[in-house]
């Protein structure tokens, strides 16, 4: 079919207008402005900056905004209240705007703390940057769920770092709680996320060889040496030197203090005397702690005993397995150390009674200042709570103490019930009421100590051990802080543990036998005395399998089938 003449020539005309349009002539400055914003993400933050009310981007920050959109993997450690979480998403914010339909993620060691991240940070940086609004097509912030959706096409969501994710894909993600990972993890189910490229949009739709697919960020508080986080941020730094496309930065308190962002230099002290020394150096001192070599376990497997969502403060059925263990401390200055009381729940197979899990419920620190008959009461109180089968207490020196008042009739001061009087199932220790019930341990670590730390690793490697999962404050909600002591508490002192465990050095003697040896001179390791008593006891003395099927007679060994005589 011939056109007409007047077709081509408004086809003609079209074109030639197209040719001379705004956006055609200053299409160059487009590409060059595009490329300006990922090289200097800070400079285009103070272009758009509100005239009143805007921030100032310290240096320190320009920086990682530029390492965020420059490398193709970045590892940020940085203490609290540097502001690393509001700049790696302002970062997410300029790559998405950047890049139309890419899908970022934020993960965190759950997916409700990750929503909860992003939606404070984003409602932080809307309000600090108006412009960006117009970026921004719709959010959805829900229990667990946080979606940016972008007018572009590109959107901002959340992730956990478990398996929960696996199978899930975006084009970038920056992982949150870095330290908390294992690299068993990583690799099965969060680095495959970013497996598919994105691809450009318009008639070619190829994948871009310039653009930093794939990328995947981690930021996080140092941790634990030894630790497979540690082992990626020295692998990283290496290949850092060698211009592999990585980078690691870092800093403690000082800096962001220096800047005035988070708390003040005397706030940030005051804490330090607060805090136990490994939590200080961890969350403010910048520093990965713990030991690097010889460690008593491996820290991958410690930190993957921590499953346990909520602790327990009472039992729940009488056939509930619950054991007690104390480590027995008494001094007048509350710089000793104190006393550790551990609740520990036997989980076994119902067909073969064999001990699946050993489940951590609850550690109680008793205060050192106490003495004896006070600490026996809160310890009976505690197993009468639980139904406890046996209570395992440390009777070398100052514990011998603490078992002299088990054995006595105990009465609560302040509901003058009695509370009982106990008897020894290993000594000859006559008890205050003849037939008092027999649940006492008294445990003589010495000549045993190499059996009860074997039994310790054993417990870890295998992961029979339990304990509360790690949460951070905003994991919390007021009700919680409002029942600190039975919803947060427990928490806490497993932190504790676990900051215990890490500062422990595995030390052998030139007799073959087997000792710790504490990393920080200063850091107590009484929970873990009474954690390593409870399992050397309940190894030893209550796995023994109990179901009659199951039960070997001697006898059996000479029984014999009456012959059959064949008849010829």
């Amino acid at each position: 079919m011939i056109m007409s003449n007047k077709v081509i020539q408004n086809v003609e005309k079209t074109t030639a207008e197209y040719q001379q349009s705004t956006f055609k002539k200053n299409l160059p400055k487009y590409i060059e402005l595009s490329s300006w914003i990922l090289w200097f993400p800070d400079l285009f933050l103070d272009l758009i900056k509100p005239q009143e009310g805007g921030i100032n981007i310290h240096f320190d920050q320009r920086i990682f905004l530029r390492c965020a959109t420059r490398f193709f993997s970045l590892y940020g450690c940085f203490p609290r209240g540097w502001g690393k979480t509001w700049s790696e998403i302002i970062a997410m914010f300029i790559i998405a705007i950047r890049y139309p339909n890419i899908a970022l993620s934020l993960t965190a060691q759950t997916k409700d703390s990750a929503a909860e991240l992003l939606k404070d940070k984003i409602t932080e940086i809307l309000r600090q940057y108006p412009m960006l609004e117009n970026e921004i097509a719709k959010t959805r912030f829900n229990r667990g769920d946080a979606e940016v959706f972008f007018k572009n096409g590109a959107t901002i969501d959340n992730l956990a770092n478990s398996q929960l994710s696996k199978g899930q894909r975006r084009k970038r993600i920056n992982i949150e709680e870095a330290a908390l990972l294992d690299n068993v993890l990583f690799e099965d189910a969060l680095k495959p996320i970013v497996e598919v490229s994105r691809y450009t949009s318009g008639k070619l739709s190829i994948v871009n060889p310039e653009e930093l697919n794939q990328q995947i960020h981690f930021f996080t508080t140092p941790g634990w040496k030894g630790s497979d986080e540690h082992d990626r941020n020295i692998t990283m730094i290496k290949r850092m030197v060698d211009l592999k496309g990585e980078i690691v930065l870092g800093s403690d308190w000082m800096l962001g203090c220096w800047y005035g962002r988070g708390s003040s230099k005397s706030q940030i002290l005051n804490k330090k005397k607060d805090m136990s020394f490994i939590a200080f150096d961890q969350n403010y001192g910048g520093k990965w702690t713990g030991s690097s070599t010889n460690s008593l376990v491996n820290i991958n497997k410690l930190l993957s005993c921590r499953t346990l969502e909520e602790p327990i403060f009472e039992t729940e059925a009488e056939k509930d397995e619950y054991y007690i263990a104390v480590d027995v401390a008494r001094s007048q200055s509350t710089n000793n150390n104190q006393s550790s009381l551990v609740v520990g729940k036997v989980i076994r197979d119902k067909s073969t009674n064999r001990i699946i899990n050993i489940d951590i419920v609850n550690i109680i620190n008793i205060p050192n200042i106490l003495n004896f008959t006070e600490q026996a009461i809160i310890v009976k109180k505690t197993a009468n709570k639980y139904l406890a089968r046996k209570v395992v207490v440390d009777g070398n020196g100052l514990g011998s103490g603490l078992v002299d008042e088990l054995l006595k009739d105990t009465t609560d001061p302040i509901s003058k019930k009695s509370l009982g009087c106990w008897a020894t199932i290993n000594t000859d220790n006559k008890p205050e009421v003849s037939n008092a019930k027999k649940c006492v341990f008294d445990l003589k670590a010495q000549g045993i100590q190499s059996r009860i730390i074997t039994t310790f690793i054993d417990m870890v490697d295998s992961q029979r051990l339990r304990l509360l999962a790690k949460k951070h404050d905003s994991e919390f909600s007021s009700y919680d802080k409002a029942e600190f002591e039975n919803k947060i508490l427990p928490f806490i002192q497993t932190d504790l543990l676990f900051e215990e465990v890490g500062n422990l050095k595995l030390k052998h003697l030139p007799s073959g036998a087997l000792t710790v040896e504490k990393v920080v001179k200063k850091l107590d390791k009484d929970r873990y005395s009474a954690l390593a008593y409870l399992l050397y006891y309940i190894n030893e003395y209550e796995s023994h399998i109990k179901t009659e099927r199951n039960k070997f007679e001697p006898s059996s060994m000479f029984e014999f089938r009456q012959p059959k005589i064949r008849s010829v």
